[in-house]
């Protein structure tokens, strides 16, 4: 895949530190763990290691999950989605369309919104911006 915003993987972990385990490595950050958790204020979610906007606060619930939950993403195509075959399970895995970065996973079990999607995300690869 093709990515607007490309590094090598030594530049993207000097500039990321602790947050290259997550939004390089897939790693996951604890449940209620996550800085961005309980934020309530009216803005936008951006991607933590390239910047561009993936969600917005109005499409943010409560999901019981542990992590900041979406019921969908700014635009369809600001986020990517793939197959997720680790941890013995399958699952649908949420990459930042610009550069590839993981972000999270998308599950189909939030019958409480609009879309019946919840993008569980970890704070780690998000940064909020407020409007």
């Amino acid at each position: 895949m093709s990515y607007t915003v490309t590094k090598t993987e030594d530049e993207w972990r000097k500039e990321l530190g602790p947050r290259y385990k997550i939004l390089r490595e897939a790693g996951t950050e604890r449940p209620w763990s996550g800085g961005l958790l309980d934020e309530k204020r009216s803005g936008v979610y951006t991607c933590g290691a390239c910047g561009a906007e993936l969600f917005r606060s109005d499409a943010k619930f409560e999901s019981g999950s542990g992590w900041p939950s979406f019921f969908e993403s700014v635009k369809p195509d600001a986020v990517e989605l793939h197959t997720d075959t680790t941890l013995g399970m399958t699952r649908t895995e949420v990459l930042c369309a610009t550069c590839g970065s993981h972000l999270g996973h998308l599950f189909d079990d939030a019958y409480q919104t609009p879309t019946g999607d919840r993008y569980c995300m970890n704070s780690l690869s998000l940064d909020f911006k407020v409007e």
